[in-house]
């Protein structure tokens, strides 16, 4: 595609809050009279594919202008995550720290939660390799009980859980170690879904989260309401997202 035509693009849709793929369409109409169906389909993949647009949901599209999130990996979690891939090479898994959400949220912490997510059926195995191995203290998919008593009083809790399947996860390398996180989507799904593990992350904290990770980065809708459906919280996260930040997702919930 010619740069021009690109640059004419970007200056026609990049202050609309969202345009649709009819509009996109129109638009090269203008300059390729012929163009056919397929040939635009392409057209749309290309642009996705160097970032210049992205989805909103199928159909609706904004230029791309937020960065992808990629947080920064503490050196225990860069420790667990070489543990991992030696002991569960090829067993799906995602890890991710709390403290990631420090620059979503109202209030500062020191304190951080490791999540180790792992394919079902190897959760009690890495449980006993990491409580073996690291000097923090280590749960395996703590109940009510275990939350209130000994997480909530833990500095640095690691805890092991099952990752639940077709979660978005995303494949992350540092010094030539590769491991997956959790992509935005999911954290922002779990937080809500998981409110008794996350309880120090509800309310109002959990408002300015959403709203500052919505606002701030690329969110996928399609992903994350299709991960929502699997946690059976589809509904429950639009009603939240449209009683608390309907200026941020009025074009994206139907």
């Amino acid at each position: 595609m010619p740069k021009i035509i690109e640059n004419r693009l970007i200056e026609e849709f990049r202050n609309r809050e969202y345009f649709t793929r009819e509009d996109l369409f129109e638009f090269y109409r203008h300059f390729e009279p012929d163009l056919k169906e397929g040939t635009f389909g392409w057209r749309i993949y290309d642009l996705k594919d160097r970032n210049i647009i992205r989805s909103l949901k199928r159909g609706l599209y904004v230029i791309s202008y937020k960065p992808g999130y990629k947080p920064d990996i503490s050196k225990i979690l860069l420790k667990i995550a070489k543990q991992l891939t030696d002991r569960f090479e090829d067993i799906k898994h995602c890890l991710w720290e709390s403290a990631w959400l420090n620059e979503f949220g109202q209030h500062q912490t020191s304190r951080s939660t490791l999540f180790i997510e792992i394919e079902k059926g190897f959760e009690e195995s890495l449980f006993y390799e990491l409580k073996d191995s690291i000097r923090s203290e280590v749960y395996l998919s703590p109940d009510e009980k275990a939350i209130d008593f000994y997480i909530s009083e833990s500095h640095q809790p690691v805890i092991v859980k099952k990752l639940i399947t077709r979660a978005p996860i995303s494949k992350r390398t540092e010094r030539k170690l590769k491991f997956y996180t959790p992509a935005l989507e999911k954290i922002l799904v779990d937080l809500y879904s998981e409110e008794k593990l996350f309880y120090f992350l509800q309310g109002s904290e959990l408002i300015h989260i959403y709203e500052n990770a919505i606002s701030n980065y690329t969110i996928n809708f399609t992903k994350l309401f299709s991960y929502a459906k699997r946690r059976e919280r589809e509904q429950d996260i639009k009603q939240f997202m449209t009683n608390h930040m309907y200026h941020l997702v009025k074009d994206i919930i139907e």
